[in-house]
């Protein structure tokens, strides 16, 4: 390798954010998304936790979040590319999908009186445009691309990934779950683990890709699947749900992560 051509990978390679950009880039969606949340349920009268709050939260977080980023670093820099980065995306996440539908069958019993009683469209829409594309604008398109430019590609994936991890445990049909399961130190812990490798996947997955839209999707079919079109009993207990789910689906996704590891600077798409 010539003299130039070590000087031009070396200077590709070499940060060129700062701090501040990843404070905001964190803290303004939050802030604002939060702010908006309560002065529409202020205004509107909404029950505080009801679906319509997570819904104006979540909807402010990815307006905010792509109003900001669209600004300052345009489509590709969001990560919002279609073609084969989107589905190189959605290949990727599908081995988790297909995975954690396999063990859903296993541990988790199925309650058929609660099948397909409600639309699926107004579900999937949902869950498509709030738990997914907006959550996913502000973790994997603008955090990840803030981080990346300050701390590099390999930091952003672990950021943004327990960025993402956070919002779902609060506001994803998981946290309904695994918040039952939190009748000890262990089962606490192994539900935190499960969130935050879910969330490395994705943002590993958006590191080698360049892309969100094939995470969005595979998401939003992930969650109408696993939780609506077989939705597990609503009162858990040891019986129906096995705390064996969520370790393996943990797991499983390590070992994804392990297999997606970037060994190389061409193998990052930023």
């Amino acid at each position: 390798m010539s003299k130039n051509a070590k000087r031009r990978k070396s200077k590709k390679s070499e940060p060129t954010g700062s701090n501040s950009n990843v404070a905001i880039a964190i803290g303004v969606p939050l802030l604002g998304s939060l702010l908006l949340g309560q002065a529409v349920i202020s205004l509107t009268g909404a029950p505080g936790d009801s679906l319509s709050r997570s819904s104006i939260v979540l909807a402010a977080l990815g307006m905010i979040s792509m109003f900001y980023g669209m600004q300052k670093y345009g489509t590709p820099g969001m990560g919002l590319r279609g073609g084969r980065p989107m589905f190189a995306g959605s290949g990727f996440a599908f081995m988790g999908w297909v995975a954690i539908l396999i063990l859903r069958f296993i541990y988790i019993a199925i309650d058929e009186s609660s099948m397909l009683v409600e639309p699926l469209f107004p579900i999937f829409t949902y869950l498509f445009l709030f738990e997914a594309f907006a959550v996913q604008v502000w973790a994997f398109s603008l955090v990840f691309k803030s981080v990346s430019d300050a701390f590099g590609g390999l930091t952003a994936a672990v950021v943004s990934g327990l960025a993402f991890a956070a919002i779902g445990f609060y506001f994803f049909q998981e946290s309904f779950y695994l918040t039952q399961m939190f009748t000890s130190g262990w089962l606490t812990l192994m539900g935190v683990l499960y969130m935050a490798t879910w969330g490395i996947f994705y943002g590993m997955i958006r590191l080698r890709t360049g892309s969100i839209l094939g995470i969005v999707l595979v998401q939003a079919m992930q969650s109408l699947t696993v939780w609506e079109l077989i939705p597990p009993f609503q009162f858990v207990n040891e019986s129906n749900l096995n705390p064996l789910f969520f370790s393996i689906t943990g797991i499983i996704y390590a070992v994804l992560i392990w297999r997606l590891w970037p060994t190389e600077l061409s193998d990052y798409r930023i």
